[in-house]
């Protein structure tokens, strides 16, 4: 009997595991949804004045925060993070940054991500899809 609910148990949890990775989907839309998290894959860039990175095949990480407003991104190849960043919804299912003007933009929807940011002379671009 034991062994019975031991095999279940492993089931369960192989089952849980699986659903939990399939719900994750490139269909989720960040504007719709309560939690996010996806990774968008394409052009990125930084500077700050002193150093450039710019990668053709790099990738943003996408998570939206408790606050339901807020969207932190996660940048590859050693490129720094862009935190608690403010959005508002625009039209159906596409975000745009509170605030955004000439210098600072980014938006976000569930197939695409364009970022032009500029803060304390350091800027942050991305052209990437999902």
């Amino acid at each position: 009997m034991k062994k019975a609910i031991k095999i279940l148990g492993i089931f369960m949890l192989v089952l849980m595991t699986t659903l939990s990775f399939a719900s994750c989907s490139k269909d989720d839309d960040p504007a719709n949804n309560d939690f996010f998290a996806g990774t968008y894959k394409g052009k990125i860039s930084y500077n700050d004045g002193t150093t450039s990175n710019t990668k053709d095949n790099g990738s943003v990480f996408v998570t939206k925060i408790a606050s339901g407003t807020k969207y932190n991104f996660a940048f590859s190849d050693g490129i720094p993070d862009l935190n608690g960043v403010e959005f508002q919804k625009q039209g159906d299912n596409t975000l745009v940054m509170v605030g955004s003007n000439a210098t600072s933009y980014i938006r976000i929807d569930n197939n695409e991500l364009k970022i032009l940011y500029g803060k304390d002379g350091k800027t942050w671009t991305a052209n990437c899809t999902r």
